[in-house]
């Protein structure tokens, strides 16, 4: 599903507040500004302006008309992703710039859902709600699992059509394409459909500038595949994106390679990847307005020349001085071809180091939302129709050991590439044609991977387990790489990309490119490198907003319905980025009628089988960091609870896990220092295997009142932890049992 959201420069008085902080002994007259609001992130300097001057300043009139200035409220400058979320908040008090951390009501431009849009539907009745309240908002794709032909999937099928026909809903045929972007889940979604509006806490941005020129040879694949080795620390977890940079720098990423970065941002962690408008979009957007309107009239209703008019009169683009969580930087011109795997995308090797190994190719799939345009069915055929020139003008077959599969993005795609020769020249090779649906890459119907076996593809995961058995190996590239593969029956490249002679590696960092900065752009950078220090200064220390370990606080107040104390045996998931396809395999996700007693049998099926048996109801889980990323699947989280376990720890969460998880009533608390003492007490063994899941002997309570976890180790030591407040907000939907009891409620009220 996706939340489409399509949004000021900022007179600071870092200063004066800088001021305020070394000049305390002095007498002070203060004009205080009327304005002030609630939020969650850090008051903005334009919001809450306490402007403080010396009485002979506030007397001069010239002075007292500049610090009264000061009083009214300023534009903020914002990222792109803020100004997005401003656009689309509801109720903000006047003058309101919202900030990352700030939790905000949006009203979506628009929803869209797919396969599961029958059980949003059935949650949408459930909560009593009788109509859509803007059914323009709404598009359903469906797209998941369109290759099953059983009768209960189709009648599920007729079900949607028929839903949407009633509502006046957009909907898309199975096969018709792929839709993607995943920041909200079922329950989410079915209150949308009833109130066009959810809430959403704005994330931290990072900024992320390339350098450089792209490289002859290599593509946006490469570009994102090199990000998630290179910064696979968890840099970007749980930050929207913002790719950026000079003009001929950006000029060298196609629009379509910036589509494949951009959505294959989620595998690196990131909940977004936004890239800004610039003149190639604008003629990208172009042509496509006048394709709809040639050949798609439908489609021309919503996408035409005059509605891009409008976008393009107030283009949102991120203001200067914006501020930004996290600064990285990727030297285009040192970029080569790249290969993620097996079976993790933060596994990034550069081709020419893998070819060599004469990796042997069982499967190879150019398909799915990120790399089955056009463009890319156009760069897989090219390998071919270059190997038909040194074969007599005949495309080459690729081997009987290997099979190959394309599916297109959509069908109008598909198209194209028939128009083009493209497809054809694929099928010619001995490619095997699916619908433009995700299928293999979701580990549903044809072409799946066999035990033992290796594949190569051009979709954006690789998890265990998510392509067919958790026993192959699989492996993400490019197109033509993945083509090339498939022809000769190893992983290979086309032999497109020349290594400069120069050539000492990708360059990636860290912080933002040296760059000459005008006056007005280094003043504010200095300012707001002050400001931070002021906020930092001004902060509450670690010890301070924590409490400190097994310190005495306040006792936080408990909803009605909370368990005051919460406790059990801890069993231990030992693994970093432990994704949803891990927890809750993709083959169940689309089938609706899988009991509790099935969802708690394969719970962790694909990260360990044996979690079945050594798992018991009214254990405590704990994983390690990044818990729960990739896919947006609602039962990640409701298949544990099937398990019977109600806490879950971890160091980190995916932010879509943990949205799940409350919306579902599962409790969560992270808890890093708990993962860094089950490590140090049950280290991998010397030969480098590792127990997936263990039951460790130690007990955990938390005392919700008290935000305090107590660790009791099987040796009888025991130790306390500080943990964050549980909101009351939180507290009260998981003691109704979820977010969909907790709406029944508020509308039975």
């Amino acid at each position: 599903m996706t939340i489409q959201m399509l949004s000021n420069s900022r007179v600071t008085a870092a200063s004066l507040r800088l001021h305020q902080t070394t000049a305390r002994t002095a007498l002070l007259v203060s004009r205080k500004s009327t304005a002030r609001y609630i939020s969650n992130s850090r008051p903005s300097r334009a919001e809450t302006q306490d402007v403080q001057a010396f009485h002979s300043q506030l007397s001069n009139p010239l002075a007292s008309s500049f610090l009264s200035s000061l009083q009214k409220a300023r534009p903020v400058p914002q990222t792109l992703t803020e100004k997005i979320a401003q656009r689309h908040a509801v109720g903000l008090p006047d003058g309101k710039f919202v900030n990352s951390g700030d939790y905000v009501t949006l009203q979506p431009h628009k929803v869209m859902s797919h396969d599961n849009s029958f059980p949003i539907s059935q949650k949408f009745m459930s909560l009593g709600a009788t109509r859509i309240k803007n059914p323009d908002q709404i598009v359903i794709t469906i797209d998941h699992d369109v290759q099953n032909r059983s009768e209960t999937n189709l009648r599920k099928y007729r079900n949607i059509k028929e839903f949407a026909r009633r509502h006046g809903v957009d909907s898309y045929v199975p096969g018709r394409g792929i839709g993607h972007r995943t920041p909200i889940v079922r329950t989410d979604a079915a209150s949308i459909w009833a109130t066009g509006k959810t809430w959403w806490q704005i994330p931290p941005v990072a900024k992320v500038t390339f350098t450089g020129i792209l490289p002859e040879g290599t593509t946006g694949k490469d570009v994102i595949v090199a990000l998630c080795g290179l910064f696979k620390n968890d840099e970007v977890l749980n930050h929207a994106i913002e790719f950026t940079g000079s003009e001929e720098t950006m000029r060298s990423l196609s629009i379509d390679a910036r589509l494949t970065i951009a959505n294959q941002t989620t595998e690196w962690g990131g909940l977004s990847g936004l890239f800004p408008i610039d003149s190639m979009l604008k003629a990208w957007l172009r042509a496509k307005a006048t394709e709809y309107a040639l050949y798609d009239t439908n489609t021309a209703k919503r996408f035409n020349h005059q509605r891009l008019d409008e976008l393009f009169e107030t283009p949102l683009e991120a203001d200067e001085g914006a501020r930004y969580a996290k600064h990285l930087t990727l030297n285009l011109s040192t970029l080569c071809p790249y290969i993620a795997g097996p079976n993790s995308v933060k596994i990034a090797t550069p081709l020419a180091e893998l070819e060599p190994q004469n990796i042997k190719v069982d499967k190879a799939y150019v398909i799915s939302c990120t790399n089955s345009r056009r463009s890319d069915l156009a760069a897989a055929a090219r390998v071919f129709k270059e190997a038909a020139l040194k074969n007599n003008n005949i495309v080459p077959r690729i081997p009987d050991h290997v099979n190959f599969y394309i599916a297109a993005a959509s069908l109008p795609e598909q198209k194209a590439a028939e128009e083009q020769g493209d497809w054809q020249a694929l099928l010619d090779a001995g490619a095997q044609a699916l619908p433009a649906a995700c299928g293999a890459c979701i580990g549903l119907g044809k072409g799946l991977l066999e035990p033992g076996e290796v594949g190569v593809s051009a979709s954006s995961r690789n998890f265990v387990g998510r392509m067919g058995s958790r026993e192959a190996q699989a492996y993400l590239a490019s197109p033509e790489v993945v083509a090339a593969s498939a022809l000769a029956g190893k992983i290979s490249g086309p032999g497109w990309y020349r290594r400069p002679k120069d050539w000492a590696g990708v360059e990636g960092s860290e912080g933002e490119p040296f760059a000459e900065k005008s006056a007005g752009e280094a003043l504010e950078a200095m300012i707001g490198k002050l400001d931070s220090i002021i906020d930092a200064s001004s902060a509450p220390s670690s010890a301070e907003s924590e409490g400190g370990e097994g310190g005495e606080d306040a006792l936080a107040e408990l909803c009605p319905g909370f368990p005051e104390k919460i406790g059990g045996e801890i069993v231990f998931c030992d693994a970093d980025n432990l994704n949803t396809d891990g927890i809750y395999p993709g083959k169940y996700t689309y089938q609706d009628d899988v009991s509790t007693e099935k969802m708690a049998e394969v719970c962790m099926e694909n990260f360990d089988p044996a979690f079945r048996e050594l798992a018991k109801p009214g254990d405590i889980l704990v994983s390690g960091y990044n818990l729960g990323s990739g896919s947006s699947r609602e039962q990640a989280a409701t298949a544990i609870l099937a398990k019977g376990i109600p806490l879950v720890i971890s160091g980190s969460f995916g932010n879509i896990f943990s949205r799940n998880s409350i919306n579902n009533a599962l409790m969560g608390l992270e808890v890093p220092k708990l993962i860094h003492r089950l490590r140090e007490a049950f280290p991998t063994s010397s030969s480098g295997e590792k127990v997936l899941t263990r039951r460790t002997g130690w007990t955990l309570e938390w005392d919700v009142k008290r935000s305090n976890v107590t660790i009791k180790e099987s040796d009888g030591k025991s130790w306390s932890q500080k943990v964050s407040e549980l909101p009351l907000n939180v507290q009260e939907v998981i003691a109704k049992g979820g977010l969909e009891n907790w709406v029944k409620a508020q509308i039975g009220t």
